[in-house]
């Protein structure tokens, strides 16, 4: 699937400490924007049909050897009929050594032939995962994203309801900063959204009277963290009489961020009212609604039975 977004090559050479048996002019510039990759198996026999040229190729054992038993002319004709195509690179795995006609080929077309000396099934699997990443959906939303006891929170909010004090608070508690004021939200799977911080901003948190504060110099290491999948939306609003909010919490509400649906709540704001206290307490039920346990549901059960034993007694008299 093509994305929006796209990765240099260059970049995934450094990454996966690729050797480079030969570039292409201008290889390390060249933008990657498939997030899967193809084994030209089908191609090598001269089924092109559905060919994306547009993704990596990968070489693995099975080629190499369906390969070895053709003359050099074959191969010379198989190589010819992939790299006439405008792949992005090829890529040699097991550390194998290329084929003449292959190299020779590649001359001819000015086509990038990568080796590295992982299996083609590891390689492929640590490729894709880092070409999803990179090419993945992305938003940005206004709000603060903290680390609470292992779930990553969403705070969000109109400007000045207490987002940003409630994560220093919590902060202080013990938990983690990821980012604030804006968040970067990936879609990295079909459930899954991992939020970090824009680089220029990272691990800085705005308080209004003090400024800005360095949340890993003055806190340390421990008190901050990179990237957080996003398990929970806590929804920060000014407390207002005439709504009626959720006290029990039976209905489960979700916010859908990137066409993924996030369990979300609402939570009023007024003055003597603990946020951090509260979004550490969301944060565990959350995990315990995930690990099967609902305590809404059981206290309506117990509530239920209660009165059934009551009724029950009542007719039996």
């Amino acid at each position: 699937m093509e994305s929006h977004y796209s990765v240099k090559l260059g970049k995934l050479i450094e990454e996966f400490e690729l050797e480079v048996l030969r570039g292409a002019a201008n290889y390390q510039e060249t933008l990657v924007q498939r997030e899967d990759v193809n084994r030209p198996g089908l191609q090598l026999v001269g089924f092109f049909d559905y060919f994306d040229a547009k993704r990596l190729q990968l070489l693995g054992k099975v080629e190499s050897t369906y390969l070895s038993q053709f003359s050099s002319e074959e191969r010379l004709k198989c190589f010819d009929a992939l790299l006439s195509h405008d792949i992005p690179a090829l890529v040699i795995t097991r550390g194998m050594e290329p084929f003449p006609e292959l190299m020779e080929t590649a001359e001819r077309y000015d086509r990038t032939i990568l080796r590295t000396q992982e299996t083609t099934s590891a390689f492929m699997g640590a490729l894709i995962a880092t070409l999803r990443n990179e090419l993945a959906p992305r938003i940005t939303r206004h709000g603060v994203l903290v680390e609470v006891y292992g779930e990553g929170v969403l705070l969000l909010g109109e400007s000045g309801v207490g987002k940003s004090e409630t994560a220093i608070e919590l902060v202080k508690r013990g938990h983690r900063l990821v980012a604030d004021d804006a968040v970067e939200i990936k879609r990295v799977g079909v459930k899954r959204l991992v939020g970090t911080a824009p680089e220029l901003i990272r691990h800085y948190i705005e308080l209004r009277g003090i400024g800005v504060v360095d949340v890993q110099q003055l806190f340390g290491m421990s008190a901050v963290r990179d990237k957080q999948d996003i398990d929970l939306v806590v929804n920060l609003e000014q407390w207002n009489d005439s709504t009626m909010y959720d006290r029990l919490g039976l209905e489960d509400l979700y916010t859908v961020i990137l066409d993924v649906k996030v369990p979300s709540l609402t939570v009023p704001v007024k003055p003597g009212r603990n946020l951090a206290i509260i979004v550490e307490v969301a944060a565990m039920n959350n995990r315990h609604k995930k690990m099967g346990y609902n305590a809404a549901l059981a206290f309506t059960q117990q509530i239920n039975d209660h009165f059934d034993q009551a009724l029950s007694g009542q007719l039996d008299r």
